[in-house]
């Protein structure tokens, strides 16, 4: 497990990564969805940060809001 943060920015950062887009252009209101994130994306940032950053969240948590400022949200406690 690693002690590296998970920090606002670098949820911006790794969504914008898995998207294929830059982080500026990801507003942090935005449906990620409406964005091209799909399960297989979705997934592999559960995993990411459950490995990079040793956050506990499930696939379920993070597709029912799928959104940067309502990830952090849910995530910012757990970090």
């Amino acid at each position: 497990m690693s002690t590296v943060p998970l920090t606002l920015e670098r949820i911006r950062a790794d969504v914008a990564d898995v998207l294929g887009e830059d982080p500026a252009d990801i507003p942090d209101e935005e449906n990620l969805a409406d964005l091209g994130l799909d399960s297989v994306r979705l997934m592999s940032l559960v995993e990411r940060w459950r490995g990079d950053h040793g956050v506990r969240v499930s696939f379920a948590e993070l597709a029912e809001k799928p959104g940067i400022s309502l990830w952090w949200d849910l995530l910012r406690d757990r970090v």
